[in-house]
Order: structure tokens, then C-alpha cells, then sequence
């Protein structure tokens, strides 16, 4: 290990990244179970692109939440519960600085729908919105899912399990455990996993904000790639920027000058969904520019109405993607520097440095007592669950396409409702238009809205997810209604 790690830090940083050409990082696309009225709602036409644009009064909350991570504190709080905001809104704190002032159309349909949600069902939904936070159940999970995958990690070297039974207890529980890691770290980054009205913490000596940073920071680990840099720079600003051609585009990705990624989702949209705008990253080597994408390159190969082949390919791409990740984490840990994205600015290049070297020890020091069985198993356990058969891939690959509902009309996010025991299993991750819709409710009461606003919403918990997944893979959609314009009524 050690002379890998030394061949490594000598090789120039051009020959690292013509090797490991990747980071396009995780979640979502497609979409199957949720066809809403055009007539309560509106919906996407195919023929006119309308953009709207942020307004910082209190009221316009889905903007705010689309735009900062929604600390709501005590003060604001009060403020809530002394003034009726306007259309009976939630008030939250100003945004912070991003990189456009705009939202998409599909991020401009999930207002339109929450401001009539708001309109008709203001009391439950505001109050469930204001006080709920997931709180000491998500973090016995995190801790209970963090410790197991540990754990799992550490027999799978120690007790010289077969490359077949650790990719069994990857399927489960190790994906599950995966998952819910992930969807505990994303309800910390929208502020609704710490109690929404108290703003210091452990005695009144750590801020919201710091408390929230340290759990999404060290609640990522172990993993052999990890969800922090994802959740840090480019889930909000995707909240805001789904299905945005201009945003949503591998160029504009990889050569931005932004410390947010303008849309992160998109990273990983590519593997398996239509995108505009040309390709990236871009590097230059002997004097010619080459376009490299591991996403793109697999996604060229698909083939219509083939979805056994199509699943395959997609699998292929994804996982060899994920391990080089791996790879280009050790060389930002060496080198400070993440070669993927030249133009941004310093400090996410040493926020990536800082994270890339703790997690490299972290797993550094997992193979040294555990050997590399114990890495094996983390791959196994944070890939599985994105691609099929697995049960979870259902929702993650069918949560932003464009599907188009009795009218025509284009709806560019949906969830997938295959009852209790699977919205358990995902820990509430397929309530994904419910998500969209309400960003700050946490993870355990998104299933509440379907029972307080049951018309804006499909009925039934009866989804196949098989079938789901053999639709969406079949044949491949544009991400989020990427090529439709959004009709107001």
C-alpha cells in the first residue's frame, strides 16, 4: 500500500486524471408515479420556456429554501408565530450567496404546487413544516448505520468471507445502511434533522451551523467515496436548477467558477438520462484538448427497447465510475487539488483536500486492520443500492424525467409508493416529489402530505418496482423536463 501510494504521488497530476477520468457524482432521474391535474396545478408544455426569478421577500420560502440550508432558530421562530406570513407560508432565513438569482421551470412548478398547498391546507402544513425535525431518531440511525457499516466492514476482512458473501451482506444490510446514511446527512444540509427552534447546542457551546458541518462531515465515514462533497456543493443549488439546460450541462459542471456545483445532481443524471449542452471535463494533453466522460461514454451505448442491455451498461458505467472516485480522492489528498474543476474558486479545492485526507485515512486505516476485503464491502455497500435489481433503484432512477401526464403536460419529478416496508427500507428517500415540494420536512413525516393534500399526489402504495425499473431503463428521457417550457394556469 505504501509503495502504491508513493508510485502515486510521483505520477504528474495530467496522467492521474487521464486515468481515472470521472466525478459525476450520485442521485435521481426519471420519473413514473405521480401524473398530477393541469388544471390544479399547471404543468409543462412542450412549446414555451418561461423563467422566473427569485424574490427575497419572507413569504417567497421556496425560493429561500432552494437558495441556503433553512437554519430555522428560536428568534425566527417567534417571528413565526407573532405575524401571519403571506399565503400562510413558513418564513425562513434570507438565502445566502449563490450562483444565479433564477430558479428552473421544474423547481418553478414545485412553488406553483406548494404555494396552493399552502393555500388550502396552510395550518397542518406550516405547523409541519415549522416544529418537526428528525432529530434523535435520525441520529440513533446515523450512529446505528455508521457503526454497523464499520463493523460489517471489518468482519468481511477479518473473518476471510468469500467475494460472495460480502456482496450478499452488501445487498443487505449494507445498502440499506448506505442509504440511510445518506438520507439522515441530507436532512442535516435542509436543516431539519437538529431541533428546528434552538440554535446552539451541547450546553449552548456549538453553533447550528458548526454542529450541522461536523455531522455532515464526519457522519459521511467510512465510505470508500462518500456523500459529503455532493451534499455540500451541489444538492440546494439542485433544488433550484433541476432540469435547467443552461445549468444543467457536464461543460458547465466541470468548467464553472462556482464553488456550488450549478446543479450536482447532473453528475449522475448522465449515466442514464438525456441531457443539453456539451460534455465535460475537458483536459488537455500533448497539446490537444480531449473530452473525457466514464457517464456519457456508457450512456452513448445504450440501445431503445433494450433494457436488459441498457440496465448493464448503466450498471458497468456507474460502478466503475464510483471506483475511480475512489482513486481521484487519493490524488486531491496528495496533491490539495481537484483536477476535475480547474476554475473554481480555493476553498472548495481545500475543502475537498481536507475531506479527501480524512476519509483516505479513514480507509487507510481499515485495510491496515482488515485487509482489503473491508473497502470491498463499503464499494459494494454505497453502489448496490443505485442499480438493478436492487429494490432502492426503482426510486432513484425514476425521481426526475419527463413524463407526461393525460393533458400533455410535462412533470419533471415524481415518488414511487410501494408501501411501508420499502418507504422503511429507503428510509423515506422515495417520497421524492413530497420533497421537492417541502425541502425542510423531515424524512419520517414527508408520508404525511399525501394524507393532508391527497389530490396533489398519486393514490395507491401498490408500484411494482421491477416494472419500474424496466420502463426506465427501456428507453432513456430528458432529466426534469430539460426539453419543455413550463406553461403557467
Amino acid at each position: 500500500q505504501h509503495k502504491t501510494l508513493t508510485m502515486v504521488s510521483k505520477m504528474p497530476p495530467t496522467s492521474l486524471l487521464t486515468a481515472s477520468a470521472i466525478l459525476h457524482c450520485f442521485f435521481i432521474t426519471n420519473t413514473h408515479s405521480y401524473a398530477p391535474s393541469r388544471r390544479t396545478i399547471g404543468s409543462f408544455s412542450r412549446s414555451k420556456h418561461v423563467t422566473t426569478l427569485l424574490r427575497s421577500s419572507p413569504s417567497n420560502t421556496f425560493e429561500e429554501i432552494t437558495s441556503s440550508s433553512s437554519d430555522i432558530t428560536p428568534s425566527l421562530s417567534s417571528k413565526i408565530e407573532q405575524q401571519q406570513p403571506h399565503n400562510n407560508e413558513v418564513l425562513t432565513p434570507p438565502p445566502s450567496s449563490s450562483p444565479s438569482t433564477t430558479i428552473s421551470p421544474a423547481a418553478t412548478w414545485h412553488k406553483n404546487r406548494r404555494r396552493q398547498m399552502l393555500q388550502k391546507y396552510g395550518p397542518q402544513l406550516t405547523k409541519l413544516e415549522r416544529d418537526s425535525s428528525s432529530n434523535t431518531l435520525a441520529l440513533s440511525l446515523l450512529a446505528l448505520s455508521n457503526l454497523s457499516l464499520l463493523s460489517l466492514a471489518i468482519l468481511c476482512g477479518t473473518a476471510q468471507l468469500s467475494v460472495g458473501q460480502i456482496a450478499l451482506l452488501a445487498v443487505f444490510p449494507g445498502s440499506m445502511f448506505s442509504l440511510w446514511t445518506l438520507q439522515i446527512l441530507h436532512d442535516c444540509l435542509h436543516g431539519s434533522l437538529l431541533n428546528k427552534r434552538q440554535q446552539k447546542f451541547m450546553f449552548g457551546t456549538v453553533k447550528r451551523r458548526t454542529l450541522q458541518d461536523a455531522i455532515l462531515f464526519w457522519g459521511s465515514m467510512p465510505s470508500v467515496f462518500g456523500y459529503y462533497l455532493y451534499l455540500k456543493y451541489g444538492h440546494l443549488t439542485h433544488h433550484k436548477s433541476l432540469g435547467d439546460p443552461k445549468a444543467a450541462s457536464l461543460e458547465k459542471l466541470f468548467d464553472s467558477s462556482s464553488k456550488e456545483f450549478e446543479d450536482g445532481d447532473v453528475l449522475f443524471v448522465a449515466h442514464r438520462m438525456k441531457l443539453k449542452g456539451k460534455v465535460g471535463p475537458k483536459f488537455k494533453v500533448g497539446g490537444r484538448e480531449i473530452t473525457m466522460s466514464i457517464s456519457k461514454t456508457g450512456f452513448n451505448n445504450w440501445r431503445e427497447d433494450k433494457p436488459l442491455w441498457n440496465a448493464g451498461v448503466f450498471a458497468s458505467s456507474f460502478m466503475y465510475e464510483r471506483f475511480m472516485l475512489m482513486i481521484n480522492d487519493v490524488v486531491v489528498a496528495i496533491t490539495g487539488r481537484n483536477y476535475f474543476f480547474p476554475n473554481k474558486p480555493i476553498e472548495f479545492h481545500q475543502e475537498c483536500a481536507k475531506y479527501c485526507r480524512c476519509a483516505v485515512l479513514v480507509r487507510g486505516l481499515l485495510w491496515k486492520m482488515a485487509g482489503w476485503k473491508s473497502l470491498l464491502f463499503l464499494y459494494l455497500s454505497e453502489t448496490l443500492w443505485s442499480i438493478p435489481p436492487h429494490p432502492a433503484c426503482a426510486m432513484f432512477v425514476t425521481n426526475h424525467g419527463s413524463n407526461v401526464d393525460d393533458g400533455g403536460g410535462c412533470i419533471p419529478s415524481s415518488s414511487t409508493y410501494a408501501g411501508r416496508w420499502y418507504s422503511l427500507f429507503t428510509l423515506g428517500t422515495n417520497y421524492h416529489c413530497e420533497h421537492h415540494d417541502f425541502p425542510t420536512i423531515p424524512l419520517h413525516r414527508l408520508g404525511e402530505l399525501r394524507k393532508i393534500a391527497p389530490e396533489f399526489y398519486k393514490k395507491g402504495s401498490n408500484d411494482n418496482v421491477f416494472r419500474i425499473m424496466k420502463k426506465a431503463f427501456s428507453k432513456p428521457e430528458f432529466y426534469a423536463c430539460m426539453d419543455a417550457g413550463i406553461q403557467h394556469m
